[in-house]
């Protein structure tokens, strides 16, 4: 078998700018040891998010010049309405601004406090939008799902049986439905089996529950379906994503990640009622139906992106080069969530620093390590982004999995970037004594990860 190179060529480029160590340690204390407020000049490789950090092409671009930027009706607007329609089959298409405009509008409806909201497991935005309308937002991963070491196909799967207790238990009446991410971000970026979505669909069907699928990412979790679950191997990955969508009721997805652009979204359903309170909280939060608080050009490029998505050579090069970098960091022992998932690597925190416990962040002593010894910028997913506080007991609670994640923007990295990755995540992991226990001395009541203030304890 030849080399899977990449399925583009590269007709524009951003230099890097490069600092020393010294300069590193200035910025780190000077942003208060959260990556998030660095300035992206100063980080040598990007591994943040894959959300609204990819290359578009040059018919993305070209999309861009040709945006009709009428305010209402605008035939951008029919274009991505179409091809969403393709993939989704959902009767209505609504545009946002991105993805947590999305879920602002569905769980600003169907929220509220006494109802909850479960999911295989909920991303930061997704759990704070629940949460925010006084809905509880709870997580149902499948075992092998919460241990990094363990090798399976479908570690993103829902635990039908913990789903199907926890409905019982609360009431039907109390859940308005149901959420599948795909692939499962908290999770380590592991798919979820058509098998799965389907049994999902199944169980709440019982009860009268829709299902809604966070689907950023649906282009990854169709090919891991075609590579690993029996009979779709000769499918095309249009006909499987075709399917996935067939068993939900609806979606919120944000076009940053898999439909290629840089911004934009969309909430997609079947169900009339819920369209009509959408849209009126559209007008007033975002814009007209036709254009959702995005350009016409934005339109443009998503309608472009989400046809190039499904392109299989470009889906075997995306796959390959987030496992090739697994493949290596495993080689070197360095311990990460297995198998690696479809958009980022995730070091497995609570092995790689194992005398700093989850209440003094293990993860973000490595991403700050990462980012002193090498430049690179990554994201701690852990008790930063999801521990808390018991409210009887006060104690702290930590968060199944402590993880690192290095998610690989699409189209902008080349191999050499992956293998200078690498190298410092081994340097780290080599000296991982050196690794200093954290504390927060600011933070903000939700999403505290994007603003924190951190210090480092001797």
């Amino acid at each position: 078998m030849h080399t899977i190179i990449e399925p583009f060529k590269i007709k524009s480029v951003e230099p890097i700018k490069f600092t020393t160590v010294q300069e590193r340690e200035t910025i780190l204390k000077r942003a208060w040891y959260n990556p998030f407020l660095f300035s992206a000049e100063d980080v040598l490789i990007d591994l943040l998010t894959d959300s609204g950090t990819s290359a578009m092409s040059a018919k993305q671009w070209a999309g861009v010049m040709d945006g009709d930027e009428s305010y209402a009706g605008s035939r951008s607007f029919f274009r991505f309405e179409r091809v969403v329609r393709k993939l989704t089959g959902f009767k209505h298409i609504i545009p946002t601004h991105q993805g947590r405009a999305a879920e602002k509008i569905l769980f600003s409806i169907v929220g509220g406090k006494g109802k909850s909201i479960p999911n295989n497991s909920h991303f930061d935005t997704t759990r704070a939008n629940v949460e925010y309308s006084g809905a509880e937002a709870m997580d149902f991963p499948t075992p092998e799902g919460k241990k990094p070491e363990v090798i399976a196909d479908f570690k993103g799967n829902m635990d039908l049986n913990a789903l199907k207790a926890f409905i019982e238990t609360t009431g039907p009446e109390k859940i308005p439905l149901c959420m599948l991410t795909i692939t499962n971000n908290s999770g380590g970026g592991q798919p979820v089996s058509m098998a799965n979505i389907r049994d999902t669909k199944k169980l709440l069907k019982k009860y009268n529950i829709p299902l809604f699928l966070d689907a950023c990412r649906f282009a990854e979790n169709a090919f891991f379906i075609k590579k690993r679950e029996k009979g779709f191997a000769k499918k095309s990955i249009l006909e499987i994503v075709q399917e996935m969508f067939s068993y939900a009721d609806g979606c919120t997805m944000s076009a940053k990640k898999d439909a290629l652009v840089n911004m934009g979204g969309f909430l997609a359903m079947n169900n009339d009622r819920l369209a009509t309170l959408s849209r009126n909280i559209l007008i007033v939060t975002e814009g007209f139906p036709t254009y959702g608080g995005l350009a016409g050009r934005d339109l443009e490029a998503i309608a472009q992106g989400l046809e190039e998505v499904l392109d299989e050579h470009y889906l075997t090069y995306r796959i390959r080069s987030v496992e090739y970098l697994g493949e290596k960091l495993t080689a070197a022992g360095v311990p990460i969530v297995r198998p690696p998932g479809g958009h980022a690597i995730y070091l497995d925190a609570k092995n790689f620093a194992k005398h700093i416990p989850p209440q003094r962040y293990p993860g973000q002593s490595i991403v700050c390590e990462l980012y002193r010894v090498g430049g690179i910028r990554g994201v701690e997913i852990g008790s930063v982004m999801f521990g808390r506080k018991d409210p009887k007991t006060k104690e702290f609670i930590a968060p199944p999995m402590e993880l690192v994640r290095l998610a690989i923007p699409r189209r902008v990295y080349t191999q050499s970037h992956i293998d200078y990755v690498v190298e410092v995540v081994k340097d780290v992991y080599a000296h991982r004594d050196r690794l200093k226990d954290y504390e927060i001395i600011e933070e903000a009541p939700v999403l505290r990860h994007f603003t924190a203030k951190f210090k480092p304890l001797s």
